[in-house]
């Protein structure tokens, strides 16, 4: 039976069941991105820009019907899912329109004669993508290494093999080269097989700590380049001067989007004891009020996880959690009286250093909330984690929110409003979270070859 299917997470029903690729297919499609490198490496700056403006276009005419895979394959509510359809245009225009200055030859002052360093490509690429932005992650990794140059293999997640087929099928109408971009339904292991080849020049995650493991740890074995964003427990902190509103509203919002499934979630609230009881009081409020619906309704902000399995695993660590003395501040958990994988927002506090559930990450609508003394032991809870992603500071004296940033230890800080992602600024992390970078001017430079040019003469 094959992992590659479409188990709609709001009923239980597997809804379509696609084949894993055999070894011949894992042999094709390293050959076919290593073949199309060879042309697609020459093709103009303005070629390919037109290339990518067009598939922006065709996210955008498709964008209703790609929201409905969406939220059928993952339970992502379908007004998100097409917001993620929209950053993924800008993502490809972007790319389309400021990659060949980005990629533009840099000169070097020297004594004598003239020195310069191009920046070229490397070669076809493997890219191992998750299920929770199935667009927007592909998008992220594809559109800055199409422009510059490299081809890719995709394996996407298996529970996403729809969105998988719709990816190739946009590329492959927007006029992208045969070859240039190849869909694989690929194993594990087939995947180490891909990245082990001498064909294949790197290698890109996006999942958990797990599998980036795994996947450093074949990539470092075949002197391959990496680049990994990994889990997040990003701080969202409160304080003492914030507008309290604005900060249960960003706080709902970077908790529970996506139903709390992503890696830069504002998953522990760390809140400064003089405003902690006011901030509580609304928070739990409007998280008592949530209501779980059809992610194919528009007014859905709330639907079903992605999985039974993340449910069944996201109900152990909130019992564990539990168990060792935390205190629920809004009841949830998983909804046993109906099929799929329905999970009910939670709320928690007095979670302490000793638990379990203090330096990981929970992947689901489950918050924390902490009690700071002061700004101080905000930023120490902050950094007490093995994650380094990213941060949100709630304040209104912007003296203060940089004094906050600079020592948070994240890869990404946020202020005033919750943590999230743009075409144009880099998005990555530090510590356990990772490392590379991905988007805006950085988002170009992972895979390349920066090639010397020294003339003495």
């Amino acid at each position: 039976m094959s992992d590659y299917q479409v188990n709609n997470p709001a009923t239980g029903e597997v809804e379509a069941t696609y084949p894993t690729a055999t070894e011949q297919d894992i042999q094709n499609a390293i050959a076919q991105a290593d073949t199309a490198y060879q042309d697609w490496r020459q093709v103009s700056f303005g070629e390919r820009s037109a290339i990518l403006h067009k598939i922006a276009d065709i996210y955008l005419e498709r964008q209703d019907e790609l929201a409905r895979v969406v939220a059928n394959e993952m339970g992502k509510p379908v007004a998100q899912a097409r917001g993620e359809i929209g950053l993924v245009a800008d993502i490809y225009r972007y790319y389309a329109d400021n990659a060949e200055q980005l990629l533009a030859p840099s000169t070097i002052d020297v004594n004598s004669g003239s020195a310069s360093v191009e920046k070229r490509p490397v070669g076809a690429l493997l890219g191992i993508m998750p299920w929770n932005y199935p667009h927007y992650q592909v998008a992220r990794f594809v559109a800055p290494n199409f422009m510059a140059g490299n081809t890719v293999i995709l394996k996407h997640a298996p529970q996403c093999p729809k969105t998988a087929e719709a990816i190739a099928d946009i590329l492959k109408d927007a006029g992208l080269p045969e070859g240039v971009y190849n869909n694989v339904f690929a194993t594990n292991e087939q995947a180490a097989t891909i990245i082990e080849d001498n064909r294949v020049q790197g290698v890109s995650l996006t999942g958990s700590e797990r599998a980036g493991q795994a996947v450093a740890k074949i990539a470092g074995g075949a002197l391959k380049k990496v680049v990994l964003e990994l889990g997040g427990s990003d701080a969202f902190i409160v304080a003492a001067d914030a507008d309290i509103e604005q900060a249960i509203k960003g706080a709902i919002s970077g908790r529970f989007g996506n139903t709390g499934q992503a890696c830069n979630a504002a998953k522990r609230l760390i809140v400064v004891e003089s405003v902690y009881d006011k901030f509580v009081e609304g928070f739990t409020n409007a998280v008592s009020n949530m209501t779980l619906a059809d992610p194919l309704d528009e007014g859905t902000f709330i639907g079903p996880m992605s999985s039974k399995a993340a449910a069944v695993n996201l109900q152990e660590q909130l019992d564990s959690a539990i168990q060792a003395g935390a205190t629920v501040l809004v009841e949830g958990g998983m909804v046993k009286d109906k099929p799929g994988a329905w999970f009910k927002p939670a709320v928690l506090t007095d979670v302490t250093e000793s638990m379990n559930v203090y330096r990981e990450e929970l992947f689901g609508p489950v918050a924390v909330v902490y009690k700071a003394c002061d700004i101080d032991h905000a930023i120490k809870i902050a950094n007490d984690v093995p994650f380094g992603l990213g941060a949100s500071i709630q304040t209104q004296d912007t003296a203060l929110a940089a004094e906050i940033a600079e020592q948070l230890e994240v890869g990404m800080v946020t202020i005033n409003a919750p943590s999230g992602s743009e075409a144009n600024t880099p998005f990555g992390g530090v510590k356990r979270s990772g490392f590379g970078r991905e988007l805006g001017t950085l988002g170009i430079t992972e895979f390349l070859n920066y090639k010397l040019i020294r003339d003495k003469s």
